[in-house]
């Protein structure tokens, strides 16, 4: 219940404008067919910033070179200005005390925007095991 509420509140106050940044850099990365991967990566985020809480992120293990590569061109073409995004929502939560969990959740997504590729979005409970 906890986490359903957490999440509506993230979605009303900023999961929607982050997920909306998200789908805008994935939809011109699906402009070529080379960088379509990114706009993969990126559409996935976008489910992952409109509701964060309960799913976490980890590393593919079958994750090689290639993605480390991508990372590389995500990071200079896409990732900066995402990831400025996560940290000026995640200031304008902490303005509040009871916005801080939630600026700690998008301080947390900062990496993630900067360096997408080569990771899956789970459920907490398989992220475990």
């Amino acid at each position: 219940m906890l986490r359903a509420v957490g999440n509506i509140l993230w979605l009303v106050f900023s999961g929607f404008w982050m997920a909306l940044g998200y789908v805008v850099a994935g939809a011109i990365a699906c402009v070529l067919i080379v960088t379509i991967p990114f706009g993969i990566a990126s559409f996935r985020l976008a489910g992952y910033a409109l509701w964060p809480f309960g799913r976490t992120v980890v590393w593919k293990p079958s994750a090689g070179a290639a993605s480390t590569v991508g990372n590389v061109l995500w990071l200079i073409l896409f990732g900066w200005w995402l990831a400025l995004g996560q940290i000026v929502a995640g200031i304008a939560w902490c303005i509040t005390i009871i916005g801080i969990p939630f600026g700690v959740a998008s301080f947390k997504m900062v990496p993630l925007a900067l360096l997408p590729l080569g990771r899956e979005v789970v459920p907490l409970d398989q992220a475990t095991s």
